[in-house]
């Protein structure tokens, strides 16, 4: 089949990745934190399942370059001395065979820029790295990319319950999509896999809507207008990282909302990327907030386009319709 052997090493390279973040969540000794320029936190964790990733990627696709998040910049300082002992301990749990200068080299090697030609991988690995500290939710995200399109992505949640209206249901589980094959889930501790689909809910007022839980990532007065105007009844999801994106695809939402809080920001493909393949191939819809297609072909960011929305497909249009008429409203 298609993608066989890439979907089953990216599974493989992201639980590999998840198990990184759990073990760091056990220590919260270990928790220590970078703030980057743009003043977003950055953990050990972080920097550990980008070095995992990477390994298990180049053990297979030696020639496919990574657009990754994370650099090794802040690590190589003498004062990062123990930070980087500490990730190296952690990488060593899931890859032995790794050493300090190897894992570095591994971390930098997602410092490529994306573009229209060719293939590449693009990793997120933690999405959500304020829900990641506060013991909420957070996503290990990994997508490949041919030709400015997605054709495969993987969301490892290792915190999301299996039914988001049941915080005491089994959490932590594995999401797959092929272009073309379906969506499919697996536990994180295994069992069988199961494909998801999307919501069939077609009336808007019965639509359960989810968006960013950090309103400087997404307007929340926004979102509550559209809301109001579509006659939504009920209350909103609010979930850190693309856990939002499985949400969807597992028919737990049918509205995930990102709305741009300024002007000049563009989203970055990894954080996209992988959910966004996910909720398509489980049959919903995924755009900016205009209805323009994510174009995933022009670099490290989705500079093209305005937010995020995703939905089940049947609402997509009056939603769309609601964020026009809203933001017409605001000009």
């Amino acid at each position: 089949m298609l993608y066989n052997v890439e979907r089953r090493v990216a599974i493989g390279a992201v639980i590999k990745a998840c198990r990184i973040c759990i073990d760091f969540q056990s220590e919260r000794e270990s928790q220590d934190i970078i703030t980057k320029k743009d003043n977003s936190p950055v953990t050990i964790a972080d920097f550990g399942a980008q070095a995992v990733i990477c390994h298990e990627l180049k053990k297979t696709f030696s020639r496919d370059p990574i657009v990754g998040e994370e650099d090794s910049s802040e690590l190589r300082t003498e004062k990062a001395k123990i930070l980087r002992a500490e990730i190296l301990r952690h990488v060593n749990a899931v890859t032995p065979d790794i050493d300090e200068e190897e894992m570095l080299e591994l971390i930098d090697s997602g410092n490529h820029c994306g573009g229209t030609g060719g293939r590449f991988w693009t990793l997120d690995p933690i999405d959500g790295t304020k829900g990641f500290l506060r013991g909420d939710q957070y996503a290990v995200a990994l997508a490949l990319i041919e030709n400015g399109e997605v054709v495969l992505g993987v969301l490892g949640c290792p915190s999301l319950p299996l039914d988001v209206h049941d915080p005491n249901s089994i959490r932590g589980c594995v999401i797959s999509a092929v272009k073309g094959q379906g969506s499919i889930l697996e536990l994180l501790d295994g069992g069988n896999a199961t494909k998801v689909r999307v919501s069939f809910t077609n009336n808007a007022k019965d639509a359960l809507f989810c968006e960013s839980v950090e309103s400087e990532h997404s307007s929340h007065g926004d979102s509550e207008r559209i809301a109001k105007m579509l006659g939504v009844e009920r209350e909103f999801i609010r979930i850190d990282s693309q856990c939002k994106y499985a949400v969807i695809a597992r028919g737990d939402a049918s509205i995930y909302l990102r709305l741009p809080t300024k002007k000049d920001y563009e989203e970055k493909i990894w954080d996209h990327a992988a959910g966004s393949i996910i909720v398509k191939e489980a049959g919903g819809k995924v755009t900016d907030i205009f209805g323009k297609d994510l174009d995933f072909s022009l670099g490290r960011t989705l500079f093209n386009n305005t937010g995020i929305l995703a939905t089940n497909g049947t609402l997509h249009n009056s939603v769309a319709s609601s964020i026009n008429e809203v933001f017409s409203k605001l000009e």
